[in-house]
């Protein structure tokens, strides 16, 4: 069933992750790119194809949420938060992950999270509530945030994928699903972080630390804000015209017939080539046995603007809009933090969905035969398999696309997949994804912490309360509405 080859290159797969994963940012990539070429020229395997689509979509969006971050609407939105934050400084284990996964939600990455995480901190210091509480769960809703997002690749890859699989879902219909299911997870998770660990007055090793005077001025010393920025006008421009093209882009997600159609003529040439019959792909051997001449068969049809595109059209658009109304410097979003990770997240994708793709491709009748027996009795099973390739991939868009094309062809039912969908964010289970470690750096109290044994870290409890229960909720509701 399983040759010892396949074994070999499966391991060669997981070893390029492992070892990506190790160096961090443009190496995910990169080095996936080593496993494709041992695959490929190595062992003969026919290649994959790149998921070229959903990199399209990551470039325009982060190229306008870049824009957006250059013109100063990123800080607007960011003095937005801190305000209510500091109104509500007693409630801040809850409202900071709240403040986080909008945040994510509406720019479509995690990274817009720095600038807020030591404001939390701050606050809690304030209040004397132990950072750790609201910033470790604050960090996982960041993350979180990106299956909840309209222009998040999770979202749009699945979408994409899906309907090509024939389930028909849109992007609102997967928002419907994913919001109310991950702000259960992460209420669930700030709930059982809300008691957390000693509090400060209580904690020997903090105590010993504040007897260290230059300590003491470190940790209660300085306060960091952005309240005393001075956001100009054309900043709220910026986000005026993001949120509008956010807008543009779920109302005609959800209203499809709003799309513009065009006519095209599809053609068979040759056994490979395929043609479009009620929108299923027929090749031409398929064609020829049910006695159907293929040679120079055309096949006329009207065909809707696809949402990929109305994605990447509506967001250069608004990019190029806040560049010429709100004074945004093109340099500047290049060198910025959201566009910078956005670009490692183009690379990530780029070469670990291909490495996976060629994999999976070339022994999809063995998948299928080792695994249908336990798909077909335990589907949902396949949430474990998302979250531990999650966990050796810092990309939860990477997943997807690697991932739901075998999930699919391994039978498993569109709604199933849906409900397990938060089950994609497992990477916080290794702390290494630069927003956990950046939030144990912002932590002055040093109660965030990266554990002696590596795994005993801060993420872990709340990671794991809130994915379990995201993806709990999200089947029930999955398998109530379909």
């Amino acid at each position: 069933m399983f040759s010892f080859a396949m074994i070999l290159q499966l391991l060669i797969v997981l070893g390029a992750l492992w070892v990506g994963s190790r160096y961090g940012s443009l190496a995910l990539g990169a080095i996936s790119g080593i496993g494709l070429a041992i695959l490929v020229f190595g062992f003969g395997l026919k290649p994959g194809s790149p998921p070229t689509d959903v990199i399209y979509i990551i470039i325009a969006a982060v190229t306008c949420a870049g824009i957006m971050q250059a013109s100063g609407g990123m800080d607007w939105m960011i003095q937005g938060a801190e305000r209510m934050l500091r109104r509500h400084p007693d409630r801040i284990t809850f409202l900071a992950p709240l403040c986080t996964f909008l945040l994510t939600v509406l720019v479509g990455t995690g990274h817009v999270v720095y600038t807020l995480m030591p404001i939390i901190c701050d606050i809690a210091l304030k209040k004397g509530i132990r950072p750790e509480r609201p910033c470790a769960v604050a960090s996982i809703a960041s993350q979180v945030g990106i299956t909840c997002s309209p222009i998040a690749a999770a979202v749009v890859a699945f979408v994409t994928i899906s309907n090509a699989n024939g389930f028909d879902i849109t992007i609102p219909g997967v928002l419907m699903i994913s919001i109310p299911a991950c702000l259960c997870g992460l209420l669930a998770a700030a709930a059982a972080s809300y008691r957390r660990g000693l509090d400060l007055d209580r904690d020997p090793v903090f105590q010993a630390r504040l007897q260290d005077p230059e300590q003491r001025a470190y940790i209660y010393g300085n306060t960091a804000t952005t309240l005393d920025r001075e956001i100009p006008q054309s900043a709220k421009r910026a986000v005026y015209i993001f949120f509008a093209a956010l807008a543009v882009i779920v109302l005609l997600a959800t209203f499809p017939q709003l799309l513009p159609s065009y006519d095209t003529i599809r053609a068979v040439k040759g056994a490979e080539a395929v043609t479009l019959v009620s929108g299923v792909k027929i090749s031409a051997a398929q064609l020829a046995a049910a006695g159907i001449e293929a040679e120079g068969l055309t096949e006329h049809g009207m065909v809707d603007l696809k949402m990929n595109l109305v994605i990447q059209i509506v967001m250069i658009t608004a990019a190029a809009l806040m560049i010429i109304f709100c004074k945004a410097q093109p340099k500047k979003a290049v060198s910025g933090p959201v566009w910078q990770s956005g670009m490692v997240a183009v690379v990530a994708i780029y070469g670990i969905a291909w490495m996976a793709d060629t994999y999976f491709s070339n022994y999809m009748p063995e998948i299928q035969a080792g695994l249908e027996g336990i798909v077909a009795r335990y589907p949902w099973s396949i949430a474990i398999v998302f979250f531990l390739v999650s966990v050796l991939i810092n990309s939860q868009g990477a997943v997807v696309v690697a991932m739901l094309p075998l999930a699919y062809h391994l039978g498993i039912p569109g709604p199933v997949l849906l409900g397990v969908f938060p089950a994609v964010y497992g990477y916080f289970f290794i702390p290494n994804y630069p927003s956990d470690i950046a939030t144990v750096n912002f932590d002055r109290s040093g109660t965030t912490v990266i554990g002696k044994y590596l795994l005993n870290h801060s993420f872990m409890m709340p990671g794991l309360v809130s994915v379990f229960v995201s993806t709990v909720v999200s089947y029930a509701l999955t398998m109530i509405i379909y």
